[in-house]
């Protein structure tokens, strides 16, 4: 049987403004018991508390699943840390889910806010909504963000998506904010909608594929060839079996961008040509 988390009360109504779950994830649970979840400890707006005060716990935990029902857009952290297991929630969440997953699967059925997949090493996450801020992205003072995995958002997400990628694949299905890719190590990011400005500045390694839109090409990336990347087809087909889809017919030919001449040269943007 699957746990069961939903809020004791109505967050959006009132209780408190900011509850971190970090460290609440299935494959830490599955050996305690309903009354032993209920009493292990969270942050609520910075003050010490047990999960049981602020959200009814029902089933269990030995299918290494967690369900999230209602809103959680003022919860923080959720899947964060997670190796294992899945997470569904029914609606938002905030911020730093999936910061530093491993492994494991974490669906969410609304928005997600800034920090999504911070610094994530492995597993799969897919926001049907919209997401903020920093996806797959360094925390402050750390040298690289995402590590592996894969992370895809259905609609819009915010600036400085994918920023000092080192390796896996960030998938945006709408329009993406500034700075995308900014120092990208490698990896992969790719952009279905409206891509801001300052794409790529500082890439090491890597590609930022925009799908649809001509984005503003930074004066230090260097002109290539307009040609077909076979590998483009392939993984929009993968995408597309986690449910990215893009109302965009895929172009048969990219113009290809090498840079930051400033940083090796050595990443890419394609766009269509």
């Amino acid at each position: 049987m699957t746990l069961v988390l939903s809020p004791a009360t109505d967050l959006a109504a009132g209780g408190p403004l900011a509850i971190d779950l970090t460290g609440i994830v299935p494959d830490r649970l599955t050996d305690l018991s309903v009354s032993a979840i209920r009493r292990l400890g969270i942050v609520a707006d910075e003050r010490p508390a047990e999960l049981g005060d602020l959200f009814a716990v029902a089933g269990d935990a030995k299918d290494s699943a967690l369900e999230c029902r209602g809103d959680f857009a003022r919860v923080h952290g959720i899947a964060a840390g997670m190796s294992a297991g899945s997470v569904r929630v029914s609606g938002s969440v905030g911020r730093h889910a999936a910061e530093g997953m491993t492994g494991g699967r974490l669906e969410v059925a609304g928005d997600a806010g800034d920090w999504l997949a911070a610094e994530m090493a492995g597993g799969q996450v897919l926001v049907a909504g919209r997401a903020g801020d920093n996806v797959g992205a360094a925390l402050p003072g750390s040298d690289h963000g995402m590590r592996g995995g894969l992370v895809v958002v259905a609609g819009d997400v915010g600036r400085l998506a994918g920023q000092r990628l080192r390796r896996g694949l960030v998938a945006v299905g709408g329009a993406c904010g500034e700075a995308a890719a900014f120092e990208m190590r490698a990896g992969t990011v790719v952009v279905a909608g409206r891509v801001g400005r300052h794409a790529g500045l500082a890439m090491r390694r890597g590609s930022l594929v925009a799908l649809a839109d001509e984005p503003a090409i930074p004066v230090t990336f260097r002109r290539g060839r307009a040609w077909t990347p076979p590998f483009i087809s392939l993984l929009v087909e993968h995408l597309h079996r986690l449910g990215f889809e893009p109302a965009l017919p895929l172009p048969t030919r990219f113009r290809q961008w090498h840079g930051d001449v400033l940083a090796g040269g050595r990443g890419e943007i394609l766009h269509p040509a």
